[in-house]
């Protein structure tokens, strides 16, 4: 794997988030505690291995152009998608430095057995966590696949 392969290796990761999550969610619908849980802490590590992806990808591609820290990755689009694309982008960011905190905070909930506040906290957390993990698949495709920058 080379430092280009990151990128995709990481959308990956948060598709897979994004299928454990949403499963994670059907599951407890359905009351199957033990299948969500499993698929909830799942998610959770999935995340937590793009989190180590995504760092190391920012450290290495600062290293090798000898900027010593983390270069960002150009967008292409210009126009209205540009401003799509920011707007996604920053709120990506927001919401996914929020539930940096959030996610470990209802998981260690219903770690301790405090089912009722886990539920209340899960309420909020689902949908940001949901939007993060998809938002992050699509500034990989809008990145790298459909709106490339040329150089």
């Amino acid at each position: 794997m080379s430092i280009n392969d990151i990128p995709a290796f990481n959308a990956g990761l948060n598709g897979l988030a994004t299928l454990l999550i949403t499963a994670g969610f059907i599951f407890i619908k359905l009351g199957r505690k033990e299948a969500h849980r499993a698929c909830m802490f799942s998610a959770g590590v999935v995340s937590a291995v793009f989190l180590v992806g995504y760092l190391t990808h920012k450290a290495l591609k600062g290293a090798t152009t000898g900027a010593g820290e983390a270069v960002h990755t150009q967008f292409g689009g210009e126009g209205a998608i540009r401003t799509v694309y920011y707007a996604m982008l920053i709120s990506h960011i927001l919401l996914a430095i929020a539930i940096a905190y959030l996610v470990p905070k209802t998981f260690a909930l219903a770690f301790k057995g405090d089912f009722e506040r886990h539920k209340k906290w899960a309420k909020v957390v689902f949908p940001i966590w949901y939007y993060v993990s998809i938002t992050g698949v699509l500034v990989y495709f809008f990145l790298y696949q459909w709106w490339p920058a040329t150089r």
